[in-house]
């Protein structure tokens, strides 16, 4: 009886510490998994922390490089707009330059126009002077046909007069109208010097003026024969 209830207790006292020793098991195996769930969530914490910090790095790369290629674009963009900004420039330049060649050109040519009318309205007068002598040479002959020869000298003697009047007239004209461009005091000194002149060429034009005659008969009666 007594190793009957001994071998009872033995199994009892079995039981009670296979039961203790399950509960420990499977506290422990409980705390192995709640270690090994926490060493997960680190790991996994660790690779998230990880993961972002690598796609920060990238992000930052990326960005990086974007700013770079940002940069490197308005760089090229600035020096293809200076370097068409300066081509412009020259264009523009050489556009002034052409402009300015041909205003001188332009110039030039009315000049040359200009003095060309200028030469023409001389030749014009000119001209117009030598119709007018002929035609008074003529009338002048025409006058003297009738004349006896004391008469013809005189009338001959006016109209040389006459002339050399009016020439000196026109002479003293003109340089007293180039007299105003210029100083007084060389305007005066000109003026004085063409006056000189001109009154020692008309009064050699007045003894030596020849009158052509159309005839001989002519001739001699102007002589008395």
């Amino acid at each position: 009886m007594i190793s009957y209830l001994y071998a009872a207790l033995i199994a009892v006292g079995t039981l009670v510490i296979g039961i203790l020793l399950g509960i420990w098991i499977r506290k422990r195996a409980a705390k192995r998994a709640e270690e090994k769930i926490s060493n997960a969530d680190e790991e996994a914490l660790r690779i998230v922390n990880e993961a972002i910090k690598s796609a920060e790095n990238k992000k930052r790369e990326v960005m990086l490089e974007a700013k770079e290629d940002i940069l490197r674009s308005r760089n090229e963009y600035e020096k293809e707009v200076k370097e068409r900004r300066a081509e412009q420039q020259k264009q523009e330049r050489r556009l002034q330059q052409k402009e300015e060649n041909l205003d001188r050109k332009t110039d030039a040519l009315e000049k040359r126009e200009e003095a060309l009318n200028q030469k023409h309205a001389a030749l014009d007068k000119e001209n117009e002077e030598i119709k007018i002598i002929k035609r008074s040479q003529t009338e002048m002959l025409e006058r003297i046909s009738g004349f006896t020869a004391e008469d013809a000298k005189k009338y001959l003697i006016e109209q040389v007069e006459s002339e050399v009047t009016h020439e000196t007239a026109l002479k003293i004209k003109e340089l007293e109208q180039r007299a105003k461009d210029e100083a007084d005091s060389r305007a005066r000194e000109i003026v004085a010097s063409a006056i000189q002149r001109c009154a020692a060429d008309h009064v050699a034009e007045i003894t030596v003026s020849v009158v052509p005659l159309p005839n001989d008969e002519m001739k001699g009666r102007i002589i008395g024969r």
